[in-house]
């Protein structure tokens, strides 16, 4: 791949066209897809020293749970240079890959896919955390406010930043249970979240007993790591659900509709209360077990039922830990209930993983100076339009998109790195009031609702465009 043309120099006080904050791979889909955007003018902000992508669940043989075209680009540009099939080429890997036959990338790799877009592309700036935004009405540009870090870390300089518009792709974070926070915070017995398993992966095999919390595909692949590591009869460990079941994840072809452009569109005509319900009932969509995982756990299993006996491992759904407590400095005790039983007992263990899941990051931080022009729903939600706009007073022309953020207007879709192509251009598609990326006009064989919503909203010409603005610089 031929080097990238740098972009001409920026005026320091000239404004921007679009600002991002934050670095995963949406705002990674967007600068990727607005590079080869000549009147778009962008920049995006990070605090972390580089891209990084769940480090901590990078585990040798885990996969994504989507196809390899879901990378930043293909299904918005299968053209674009920023596509994984030509990482592959400049790596010199097209054909390993080829006969490989894997339509599914290993985790690992999507990683390092992303490394090498984020290392090559213009206008990233890592090591630069966003500490406030604001309109400013006589200007009427936002003001970014920023400091530099260096690489330990510590504050460097401080910046700001003018732009037209920004895009908040501040990704999530991990959760943890309010009965195990105590837990986490205090030094002793190793209870770390999923996230940053493999930096205490060592720590944890050498543990006496092991427990594994939360059901989902992440605790699934710690316990099975856990499991191929620990010696036959002598696992000890214990894998706790909430769920009713080691559930499989949904995932026959209509039921992967729902992550479809069409059923995105259809779910954000709903009304609040219809969303909301559906996203409580539609956890298996995306917080289920990928199939060939759970295969992969009974084969283990199996495997150490073949000279007698069974293995030291208990696996039970339908359970909480209501409370939990250290015991000395070298265990923990959970107090654990049985949904369906009523029962109740005490669990001892050695270390605890919990793989609880992520939670949309807050913005009402970053967002503070703008919350008297934003626009909520009745649960105090920012209210977000088919465009993927933050709903603002009509007072402030400037627009503020959001990636991930947007699973109470959007649905399971949200979080899917299927949507992230489509999505980006969208917003880019919104952005400029043109269609860079024409968009498809169906994308599911369902029809969601009684009236069809597949239609693709037009580019919003509406708007005020980048071109005049472009010209005046």
């Amino acid at each position: 791949m031929s080097p990238t043309p740098l972009p001409p120099p920026h005026e320091p006080d000239a404004p921007r066209d679009l600002v991002g904050i934050g670095i995963g791979p949406f705002n990674l889909s967007l600068a990727a897809l607005a590079h080869p955007l000549p009147e778009l003018d962008s920049v995006f902000y990070e605090q972390r020293p580089g891209f990084d992508w769940h480090p901590g669940l990078l585990i040798d043989g885990a996969t994504l749970q989507v196809p390899f075209l879901a990378d930043l680009v293909t299904l918005a540009d299968p053209a674009s240079p920023w596509s994984f099939l030509n990482y592959l080429k400049d790596r010199d890997r097209l054909f390993p890959f080829y006969f490989a036959e894997r339509f599914h990338m290993q985790r690992a790799e999507y990683d390092a896919y992303c490394r090498w877009v984020a290392g090559r592309l213009p206008g990233l700036h890592f090591g630069h955390q966003v500490d406030a935004v604001r309109w400013n009405p006589e200007r009427t540009l936002f003001e970014v406010d920023f400091t530099q870090l260096d690489s330990e870390g510590e504050a460097e300089a401080l910046g700001r930043t003018y732009t037209r518009n920004i895009v908040l792709g501040v990704g999530t974070a991990p959760h943890i249970p309010e009965p195990l926070k105590p837990l986490v915070d205090a030094p002793g017995v190793p209870v770390i979240h999923a996230a940053d398993y493999l930096a205490h992966r060592e720590r944890f095999l050498t543990a006496e007993h092991i427990t594994v919390i939360g059901a989902g595909q992440s605790g699934a692949e710690v316990f099975l790591d856990l499991l191929r590591n620990r010696p036959a009869g002598r696992e000890k460990i214990h894998w706790l659900a909430r769920t009713e079941a080691f559930a499989p994840m949904e995932y026959s072809k209509l039921g992967l509709e729902h992550f479809t452009p069409d059923y995105t569109r259809y779910f954000h005509a709903l009304t609040e209360p219809v969303r909301d319900r559906l996203v409580a009932a539609q956890w298996q969509l995306h917080k289920g077990i990928d199939a060939d995982t759970i295969a992969a756990i009974h084969d283990e299993l199996y495997r150490r039922t073949l000279h007698g006996g069974w293995p030291d491992a208990v696996l039970t759904p339908a359970v909480t830990v209501r409370t939990a407590g250290r015991v000395a400095t070298t265990k923990v005790e959970l107090h654990l209930e049985h949904g369906q039983q009523g029962a109740r007992t005490r669990l001892t263990t050695d270390a605890v993983v919990l793989a609880t899941g992520y939670r949309e990051r807050p913005l009402g931080q970053i967002l503070a100076g703008l919350d008297p022009y934003l626009r909520r729903d009745s649960a105090e939600r920012p209210r977000i339009d088919d465009q993927f706009r933050l709903a603002l007073d009509p007072s402030v022309p400037g627009r503020v998109y959001v990636q991930n953020a947007e699973l109470h207007t959007h649905g399971v879709g949200a979080p899917d790195l299927g949507l992230a192509a489509w999505r980006s251009a969208t917003i880019l598609n919104s952005l400029t009031g043109k269609d860079p990326y024409p968009l498809p006009r169906r994308t599911a064989f369902t029809t969601f609702g009684l009236e069809p919503q597949s239609q693709v909203p037009p580019a919003r010409h509406t708007v005020q465009t980048l071109t005049p603005l472009v010209d005046g610089r």
